[in-house]
């Protein structure tokens, strides 16, 4: 299309009718939402489970046999868990539509030989586009004339810089987006300059139409929780069947009528399925959520909470993530060898500086003043900026010194500029200072120091040694930082400012985009705890090699691998590939899909990866991932939409408390799983011996919906509340093969399990062979299984630790819940009616404390099995 594009062109620009035309072939300059399944299909979709097919089976036979109590509460469950899937799938579709809001607006274009205004979105292949200082591009242009003009294309590449563009420069087809210096896209902004140019390609042909056609039809990845949970269902589910079989079997050798049969199997299928997993998973992400948030971490989908936790590798973007985007000079460096270290960082004035004499780098500030168009405000409690970042980064050096940038200004009026342009390399303006002007002159040290003649010794001009300037310059080139001469000369009349000349060398400021101070730490503590973190950028491999350095990310040895390397790479297979990927924890240079595809090689390798990003080139990568974090003050649209997390402030130290959190909440699954999965085995076991024993069902139907709706029910959703047992980020993390049903939770299910089962069938058998009434021996059984399940969920607050060591406090919910179970109980038994209902009665005190001495066995058996487990985790 672009051949035809340039062919069309005419310095008129197009035709009204020819605009029409256009319009009407190619469509507007809009990114199309993309179709998503209707809320029915939604819906429909969380029915896809085992769980569910068993459960519904159970209400459809209990519809069958009139049993309507069970169905009406097998069927609630159902729908709840239904209702919690449907939260999960609309971030493609939203982040689509924030990708669409960045070219919304107004373009200037010349049509019918005049300049006019018209809708971003009736801008067509082949208009004239006018660019000046602080427009957003309206769609890729290829620029016809340029002066002046930078552009920040962060957002697009990476790149932390504004970048130079050139309406001069060939640059080849095949050229990184951010070496195209000829071309401007759509979204990025122009910080500097003017241009004219031909737009080339509009809506989803544009590299931000890519990227969201990338978004929008990209696969979505299962996070890791569902991935464990959907394993879990599907081995839960077969041991249920196979369990309902064999009962069935012993039940037709002893002679048990059809009706008993299946509501025995009904009972068992209700008694044994973890129906409660849903509200408590749903209340333990939720719990996440809120604490996440008091680290200022939003969660955008509810499972995400414990996909962070579950990560082992961090993806990270460097600009305004690991660092602030902030262009900040850091050292000070005099042609005599005086060096000035800066402290402080962004636009804030905030911060010292030292080295010694500050009359020379007086002269060198005031001429980077001078030598600017930017501006630096305070208001509204916080400093503000307008301009180019490496202007501001002067402004904000001058005021550290002290100096009062309208007062230099005022008595310094400027007589003439030249504005910086990239095939100059530096900006100068001339000066006024009364009876004599100044020409102030910066810009790079190459350029500077070819058009200086002297140098500032020690307060003394002296002949320039560019020999030693120029060591100066590499020395501070090879640890990453920007660096910016600076110059002057008192004029004459008759010397041109377009061409400086016998200047006076200043000295050098060294710049970079500092690391926030608290990321160096938060990544020694993804290390503790056995997470990767690499940086992904698109800046310059010295820059980025710097960054990673002071952030303990690699060692000097490392490589920084770079797009280009891994466009060799991929030219000589798959292997070629990880290799190059894999170990590499530096990547400069690198493409928005390239980010997405080193996320896919380290998610191919067996990591579970969360990426953080801030602009429009991560929003594929954080979509891939398993978790996407997105930061909120300098995070665009679409990567807030896109992502699974929200930093509220741009904080990678609060991804750290995110991760901790994230394990916090796996844990206290488990600890609900576990809870849930050993209350189930113990009705599974006291059914199977009452059938083998010949005996009548222990509790009828009601009597089981009631045990798991009201004891278990509340004491779940409680257990999900504990705060975390301390240490999480000292462990590695989990291996993302490892079953959320693995052998820790085998053990507990069976030890407790067993005790519960055996102990109940015991009291039951027991009662049966005195000769109670099998009302009597259902309603004590009852009330031990209610006394288990308090006596567990205290226990089950800790895998390892003892009950009595856990602060008691720490969860107020179970701790209220526990007795609040009882007490519901026992009201029961009480309450005519629903006594009548449940087939309840009173039982004596004595009776009571009988039952709870048996109770307690099992307490005595979980602290002994926990000891075992901290005895030989001791001598491992």
């Amino acid at each position: 299309m672009e051949s035809a594009v340039v062919s069309q062109q005419s310095s008129r620009g197009l035709s009204q009718q020819q605009a029409d035309e256009l319009l009407a072939k190619y469509g507007p300059n809009l990114l199309p939402e993309p179709a998503l399944p209707g809320p029915s299909r939604i819906f429909l979709n969380q029915f896809l489970s085992p769980f569910i097919y068993i459960l519904l089976i159970a209400a459809i036979a209990s519809f069958a046999l009139n049993q309507l109590a069970n169905a009406v509460f097998i069927l609630a469950v159902l729908l709840l868990n239904a209702v919690i899937g449907t939260v999960q799938e609309y971030s493609a579709q939203r982040a689509a539509a924030a990708l669409r809001n960045m070219v919304k607006g107004e373009a200037k274009v010349i049509r019918d030989g005049s300049t006019q205004t018209v809708n971003v979105e009736n801008l067509v292949p082949g208009d004239l586009v006018l660019l000046s200082s602080g427009d957003k591009i309206p769609a890729d242009i290829l620029l016809q004339e340029s002066r002046d003009l930078t552009v920040d294309e962060s957002l697009l590449t990476g790149e932390s810089m504004a970048v130079a563009k050139d309406a001069e420069t060939q640059v080849p087809e095949d050229a990184a987006l951010a070496e195209r210096s000829n071309y401007c896209f759509a979204g990025t902004i122009v910080t500097r300059g003017r241009a004219q140019g031909l737009v080339m390609q509009t809506a989803m042909d544009t590299q931000i139409g890519r990227i969201a056609r990338h978004v929008t039809q990209g696969e979505l990845v299962r996070p890791p929780l569902m991935i464990r949970i959907q394993r879990f269902t599907y081995q839960v589910a077969a041991g249920i069947m196979l369990g309902i079989l064999l009962l069935i079997g012993i039940m037709i050798v002893r002679g048990y009528d059809l009706q008993g049969m299946v509501m025995m199997a009904i009972g068992l299928a209700v008694s044994t399925i973890p129906e409660g997993l849903p509200a408590a998973l749903t209340v333990a992400l939720a719990i996440g959520m809120r604490r996440m948030a008091q680290h200022n971490v939003i969660i955008r989908k509810l499972v995400a909470v414990e996909a962070l936790g579950s990560c082992t590798f961090i993806c990270s973007d460097k600009t305004g993530t690991l660092t602030v985007n902030e262009l900040t000079i850091r050292k000070v460096m005099l042609p005599d060898g005086q060096s000035y270290d800066v402290s402080g960082e962004g636009v804030s004035p905030g911060g010292s500086i030292s080295g010694g004499d500050t009359g020379a780098l007086e002269k060198l500030c005031t001429t980077g003043l001078l030598a600017n168009e930017s501006h630096l405000d305070y208001s509204g409690g916080e400093w503000a900026s307008e301009g180019d970042i490496v202007d501001v980064a002067f402004l904000v050096l001058a005021k550290k010194l002290g100096l009062s940038l309208s007062g230099v200004r005022q008595k310094h009026s400027q007589l003439d500029v030249v504005p910086y342009e990239s095939e100059r390399a530096f900006s100068c303006s001339l000066n006024s200072t009364g009876d004599d002007s100044v020409l102030n002159v910066k810009g790079s040290p190459e350029k500077i120091l070819a058009m200086s003649e002297s140098m500032l010794w020690q307060g003394e001009e002296v002949p320039i040694d560019r020999a030693m300037l120029t060591r100066q310059f590499e020395s501070l080139a090879l640890s990453g930082y920007r660096i910016i001469a600076l110059a002057r000369r008192h004029n004459h009349p008759h010397d041109s400012i377009e061409s400086p000349q016998a200047m006076t060398f200043l000295g050098m400021v060294a710049m970079i985009d500092p690391v926030r101070p608290e990321a160096r730490e938060a990544i020694s503590r993804c290390h503790a705890g056995g997470i990767e973190v690499a940086m992904i950028t698109g800046d310059h491999p010295a820059t980025a090699k710097a960054i990673s350095l002071e952030l303990g990310l690699c060692q000097e040895s490392d490589p920084v691998v770079t797009g280009d390397m891994i466009r060799q790479a991929e030219s000589l297979g798959e292997k070629a590939l990880d290799e190059l990927i894999l170990p590499a924890r530096v990547f400069a240079r690198i493409e928005p899909t390239q980010k997405e595809q080193i996320v896919d090689r380290l998610m191919r390798a067996g990591h579970f990866v969360a990426v953080t990003g801030d602009g429009v080139n991560d929003a594929p990568a954080l979509k891939h991932a398993h978790a996407g974090v997105a930061m909120g003050k300098r995070g665009t649209d679409v990567a807030r939409e896109t992502a699974d997390l929200i930093i509220t402030d741009d904080n990678f130290a609060s991804i750290v408390d995110g991760i901790e959190q994230g394990r916090i909440v796996y844990n206290n699954i488990r600890k609900v799983i576990a809870l849930l999965i050993a209350t189930g085995f113990s009705a599974l076991l006291l059914f199977f011996c009452t059938a083998l024993a010949g005996y009548p069902m222990p509790m009828v139907a009601v009597q089981l919906l009631w045990l798991n709706l009201i004891a278990n029910g509340l004491q779940d959703v409680a257990l999900a509340f504990e705060p975390g047992e301390g240490g999480e980020l000292d462990r590695p993390p989990r291996s993302p093969q490892e079953p959320i049903f693995e052998s820790h939770i085998i053990q507990h299910v069976l030890i407790t399990g067993t005790v519960m089962g055996l102990l109940a069938f015991g009291v039951y058998a027991w009662l049966i062979e005195s000769g109670e009434d099998i009302s009597y021996a259902r309603n004590l059984t009852l009330m031990l299984m209610v006394l288990f399940g308090n006596l567990h969920a205290l226990s089950s607050r800790s895998e390892t630790r003892s009950l009595f060591t856990i602060k008691f406090l720490s969860n107020p919910f179970l701790i209220l819940a526990v007795p609040a179970a009882q007490l519901i109980h026992i009201a029961a038994l009480y309450t005519p009616g629903l006594s009548s209902i449940l087939e309840l009665s009173p039982i004596s005190f004595l009776e009571w404390l009988v039952l709870a001495a048996i109770a307690l066995l099992l307490l005595l058996i979980e602290e002994l099995h926990k000891w075992y487990l901290r005895y030989k985790e001791s001598n491992k």
